[in-house]
């Protein structure tokens, strides 16, 4: 494993990882039916354009780092929920350093260089929900989720906070894969799937 995370650090500038769990024994003063537990693995790198400007081709970097973060980051949201088969619902997130554009945040989420093989990894199909920003280190990022087969399931819509105390640095990037084993505790608001059609002429009453 050292010789592997040496690859990494050398590859992508890998300063640190931060892996965060939780799990929700009741609500409302009753347990979940399923007691859903949550995690999310942040990788803070260097930003590989800090100091390049509006203009600048980002593919190259791009192809080369997105991919081994999205390895890095879904192996390791597996053994912290106990196994692929275990994750019922995902999102991804960033956060760019102050000296970085919001786009070097998103050339490394909103790519097929990530999201593919985030999706793949996890044997999902759905659209991964995201979050991204430019922020000074310690700042929380709320990581939407949603169910990784069926996206239009309302009781995989959750969210995680994602927050790592020292970075970004003004030069960085953190990247962000979270994942659910289950659903919010109780939930009890319908299903889009099943939901009766809804508009202002089959409402008696709109408020104005």
């Amino acid at each position: 494993m050292q010789e592997r995370m040496d690859h990494f650090d050398e590859s992508i500038g890998l300063r640190k990882l931060v892996l965060y769990r939780d799990v929700v024994l009741t609500e409302a003063g009753a347990a979940p039916a399923q007691p859903a537990r949550r995690a999310s693995v942040a990788a803070v790198i260097r930003n590989p354009w800090a100091g390049t400007g509006p203009t600048a081709d980002l593919s190259r970097e791009q192809k080369r780092i997105a991919p081994v973060l999205a390895s890095l980051l879904t192996g390791r949201l597996v053994a912290a929920l106990g196994g692929v088969d275990e994750i019922e619902s995902f999102g991804k997130a960033a956060i760019v350093g102050t000296a970085g554009e919001i786009e070097h945040a998103g050339a490394l989420i909103h790519t097929p260089y990530f999201g593919n093989l985030v999706r793949e990894f996890l044997q999902g199909e759905s659209i991964i929900c995201f979050a991204d920003t430019r922020a000074e280190a310690g700042e929380t990022l709320v990581v939407p989720l949603w169910h990784k087969t069926h996206a239009s399931t309302r009781s995989h819509y959750q969210t995680i906070s994602a927050r790592v105390s020292d970075a970004p640095r003004a030069d960085e990037i953190v990247v962000v894969a979270a994942a659910s084993t289950g659903p919010r505790p109780h939930p009890r608001i319908g299903d889009r799937m099943t939901d009766p059609v809804v508009t202002t002429e089959t409402l008696e009453v709109v408020a104005s």
